[in-house]
């Protein structure tokens, strides 16, 4: 007559009961981010082992491929600064024409031809 009762905090019964702690059980909400938390450490476990042999032995094709964007930049930066610095004179000459013409200014009266 002695039949063991089964103790339901130990009995297992799925994937959600062997993350608990104690007799407690999670909320649906802690296993969903307990859940995402072992697929973070899964895709970093296989990202550690990539980024550490492409910190240690740069390829040829990256640095090659940095100096090319490194060029293009420098490029694009020299055309802005041209670009601003033909802006800022076109502003400039515009307002030494506009203090000597003021009521011509508004009908293109201050081109001569």
């Amino acid at each position: 007559m002695s039949t063991p009762t089964p103790n339901p905090s130990s009995t297992p019964s799925g994937p959600a009961d062997a993350s608990a702690t104690g007799p407690q059980s999670l909320t649906p909400l802690e296993q969903e981010v307990l859940e995402e938390y072992a697929k973070l450490l899964d895709n970093l476990n296989q990202l550690s082992p990539l980024l550490s042999s492409l910190s240690t032995t740069p390829t040829a094709a990256v640095l090659d491929g940095l100096r090319m964007l490194e060029r293009k930049t420098s490029l694009v930066s020299t055309l802005l600064k041209a670009s601003v610095y033909s802006i800022v004179l076109q502003q400039q000459m515009l307002e030494g024409e506009g203090d000597g013409d003021g009521a011509s200014e508004s009908e293109g009266g201050s081109r001569q031809g």
